[in-house]
């Protein structure tokens, strides 16, 4: 009986811990805007866009209530070890949904970014666009079915290789989003944002929303070096 304790305290710290990590991820994405681009928005929009990251800001606290919550209710349900079980068990599950460790679907929208004649698309493209989506909270997001991280590393190779999650892909590329897809379609294709600023450099774009989009899941294993337990 002890030694089933001990178990499923052990249990309880690494969700516990896994939900923090689903939290500074949330807390980075917010830390990530653009102030040079609120800057230059008309007053009417500088409002739109201060009302829309307070509901973010307040869908954060909300997250964050839930996880503390949480975390109560393992310590509540510590007595009755089935229950706590079932409770761990869909915790994980739901975890590793953010985490990306499971395959997903929803609705969102499919951007695809293709090399012209007069521009080639770069890393810098993708990683601005990703960031776009995870502020206009995108839950999940793949490049070329590569899924997108809080470890996922967008890199360019002599000039000329991306490279997402070390692995290289080519274009066109097809940029995944799940997430409400009104939100994600006018945050990119807001007045003087994403979209503009492509076409502006000569790239070539184009987007879709879709009701049902697919995400695989993460492939590689995610490491953790440098974070100790305090």
């Amino acid at each position: 009986m002890k030694k089933e304790k001990i178990i499923l305290s052990i249990s309880i710290g690494c969700v516990a811990f896994i939900l923090t990590m689903v939290m500074f991820t949330q807390f980075k994405t917010i830390e990530q805007t653009d102030i040079v681009a609120i800057e230059t928005m008309r007053e009417t929009e500088l409002r739109t866009e201060l009302a829309e990251w307070k509901a973010k800001y307040e869908e954060v606290q909300t997250k964050l209530e839930d996880t503390n919550h949480k975390i109560e209710e393992y310590q509540t349900q510590m007595t009755s070890e089935k229950d706590a079980a079932e409770l761990l068990k869909q915790e994980v599950n739901d975890a590793h949904k953010f985490l990306g460790y499971t395959d997903v679907q929803g609705e969102g929208i499919v951007i695809t970014l293709e090399d012209n004649s007069f521009k080639n698309i770069e890393s810098f493209d993708l990683i601005s666009l990703v960031n776009e989506l995870k502020l206009a909270g995108a839950e999940a997001i793949s490049i070329n079915d590569e899924r997108v991280v809080s470890s996922t590393d967008i890199a360019l190779i002599n000039n000329r290789i991306i490279l997402v999650n070390g692995n290289r892909i080519s274009g066109p590329y097809v940029v995944k989003a799940i997430g409400d897809m009104k939100y994600l379609e006018s945050a990119i294709t807001i007045k003087g944002g994403y979209l503009d600023e492509i076409k502006a450099n000569e790239k070539t774009i184009h987007y879709v929303v879709e009701e049902n989009i697919r995400i695989n899941q993460y492939q590689r294993e995610m490491k953790l070096d440098y974070i100790n337990r305090m």
